[in-house]
């Protein structure tokens, strides 16, 4: 499978939509490395930019959402959390196991399958509520 940003993860809010590519791209690096049996070093360290990125995004997207009062701001951090859990599980196994086609099918599975649902559907309701927001006479 390769993970990639195509038309169905559209959000129309463009931070949000090239914050995603740029994720997702590196979602990619990190699997492709996983696959071909790289040096558990050279994933860990794409790991953690994974993880230090997915950082950086989600502090952006929760900003967003603070700045316009969204209604599911909540539990859109808690979703956050979700996933930052899951990174950090993946970081304790890689460093316990190593790379394989096993561990870059999980990631696959729990990263790539977790993310594009969020996207699709919190992530497209978050942009949404931004559009209305930003353009009320739209109402």
């Amino acid at each position: 499978m390769y993970i990639e940003f195509d038309d169905s993860l559209i959000t129309g809010n463009d931070t949000i939509d090239s914050q995603h590519k740029e994720l997702i791209s590196h979602i990619q690096k990190f699997v492709n490395s996983c696959e071909n049996d790289s040096s558990t070093d050279s994933a860990e360290k794409m790991l953690q930019y994974l993880i230090d990125y997915t950082n950086f995004h989600f502090t952006a997207e929760e900003k967003l959402q603070e700045d316009v009062s969204y209604p599911g701001l909540k539990e859109h951090k808690a979703k956050h959390e979700e996933f930052k859990e899951t990174l950090h599980t993946l970081s304790d196994k890689l460093a316990a196991e190593g790379t394989s086609k096993a561990f870059a099918e999980e990631i696959k599975e729990s990263v790539t399958s977790w993310l594009f649902n969020h996207i699709k559907v919190f992530d497209r309701s978050v942009a949404e509520f931004i559009n209305l927001y930003e353009n009320p006479d739209r109402l």
